[in-house]
């Protein structure tokens, strides 16, 4: 899909759609094993919530790498250079070979270590273990499927991965209920369906990928990837893969101090509401998609007002779009709590949550939109620099004061918002820099 041309409102509508119901489908995948896990225990869920961190390194990684390929195919069919988008797509799928296998071998050795530094013992130790042990084992999976996606969101395709992640869930509801109520397995059952739908993935996506615009009739095997493209993927998406990593440091953080001032019962709240939230951020989770893709290949070809234009005309319709899930979420919140537990406790913790964090919604579109025009324009690097702040230095500085001071774990709620929001407007502040400065250097506005 050639981006550079068009109506702008359109596109972004044809990639964020898709996107989005994609975002919506995995979603309910992670929902369907909360509520799956939610049969076994408290302290299973408890176990799961905890192996959120611990997991999201695992997809931080793949997804950032995807991201980076996404980026520098996009500018190379933006610039012409079809050739040389062919063979960042090629190496590409080499390299998330590679890490994959690099992922299993140091996720499986240092991943007790990661729930200890999170204060994890006992039973929700035991669970968080068994699940991420499937997961690190099955790594090369996720990392395959990722670059699939960045290679063919770079062309504009958003409605086969959208597809994938529908039958996938599909697939996920009749694996999940197989492993725990007839071969009685725990959160182990619940990873190894994961890693099935993955596998399956990989092959239905390869061969959308073989036959998109940009590779069909071309030779896609599998060859030793050249040093100089490695470089520049990873240099575009390791900081992609470092701010989603430092999102994990964050929950590490996040659940350090849940632990400290609410035990399990918060915890497993804390996990069940992360799961609600995603279904709220997910209409404007598509807009990122369509922020990248069309950014990166307006970048190429030196369109500057269309790059301009797909910013505010994204960040609007996502302000729109969380500003009704605002109004939304609070009231519905109970209900969906007692699909997952009747733990009364569990329960007020999450209502609790959600009425600060309703009011944070909005940061994170500004953070997101910034964050994908920012990759498009090929400034990545800002975005570990945001993430550290909003995930590492601000909670470890605020959090203690905050949990003092308001009332403990309401100090939590507190913080998360007035981090996300300073955050928001530093992101806004650099994007407007970048913007002016490689305006004025490659083309016009």
């Amino acid at each position: 899909m050639d981006l550079t041309k068009g109506n702008i409102k359109n596109l972004i509508m044809k990639i964020s759609i898709p996107a989005s119901m994609g975002f919506f489908f995995n979603t309910l995948f992670n929902i369907t094993d909360t509520y799956f896990t939610s049969y076994i225990g408290v302290t299973a869920l408890a176990g799961l919530s905890l192996s959120f961190p611990v997991f999201f390194i695992l997809i931080s990684i793949g997804s950032g790498i995807g991201m980076g390929v996404s980026a520098l195919i996009s500018n190379s069919i933006g610039e012409g250079d079809r050739e040389k988008a062919l063979e960042i797509a090629r190496d590409s799928v080499s390299l998330s070979i590679i890490i994959g296998i690099l992922i299993t071998i140091f996720g499986l050795y240092f991943n007790k270590a990661l729930f200890e530094l999170m204060g994890a013992h006992g039973e929700a130790l035991y669970y968080g273990l068994k699940y991420t042990k499937w997961t690190f084992i099955g790594a090369v999976f996720f990392c395959i499927n990722m670059v699939f996606n960045g290679i063919l969101v770079a062309q504009g395709n958003t409605a086969t991965y959208r597809n994938f992640l529908v039958v996938g869930f599909f697939l996920n509801v009749i694996l999940d209920p197989f492993f725990i109520f007839v071969l009685n397995t725990t959160t182990d059952g619940v990873a190894i369906a994961t890693v099935l739908v993955q596998m399956i993935g990989n092959v239905y996506l390869y061969f959308k990928v073989k036959s998109s615009t940009l590779i069909c009739g071309e030779n896609y095997s599998i060859k030793i990837p050249k040093l100089k493209n490695i470089l520049a993927i990873l240099n575009q998406g390791l900081p992609a893969s470092f701010n989603m990593m430092t999102m994990a440091v964050g929950v590490f953080v996040i659940n350090h101090y849940i632990q400290r001032v609410g035990g399990e019962n918060a915890i497993a709240s804390y996990g069940i509401s992360t799961r609600i939230e995603q279904l709220a951020l997910l209409p404007a989770i598509g807009l990122n998609s369509a922020a990248l893709s069309i950014t990166g290949q307006n970048f190429g070809a030196k369109n500057f007002l269309r790059i301009k234009e797909v910013f505010y005309k994204t960040l609007g319709y996502g302000l729109i779009i969380m500003s009704i899930a605002m109004v939304i979420i609070l009231p519905v919140a109970p209900f969906l709590f007692r699909i997952f537990t009747k733990n009364i406790h569990v329960i007020e913790y999450g209502i609790d949550y959600f009425r600060v964090e309703l009011f944070t919604f909005n940061s994170y579109v500004f953070l997101n939109i910034s964050d994908a025009v920012l990759r498009g324009l090929k400034y990545p690097k800002f975005t570990i620099l945001i993430g550290f702040y909003r995930q590492f230095l601000m909670p470890m500085l605020l959090f203690p004061i905050f949990i003092e001071k308001l009332n403990g774990i309401f100090g939590i709620w507190i913080g998360i918002m007035v981090i996300n929001w300073s955050a928001a407007f530093i992101a806004l502040i650099y994007l407007k820099y970048i913007y002016n400065k490689v305006s004025k250097i490659k083309g016009r506005h």
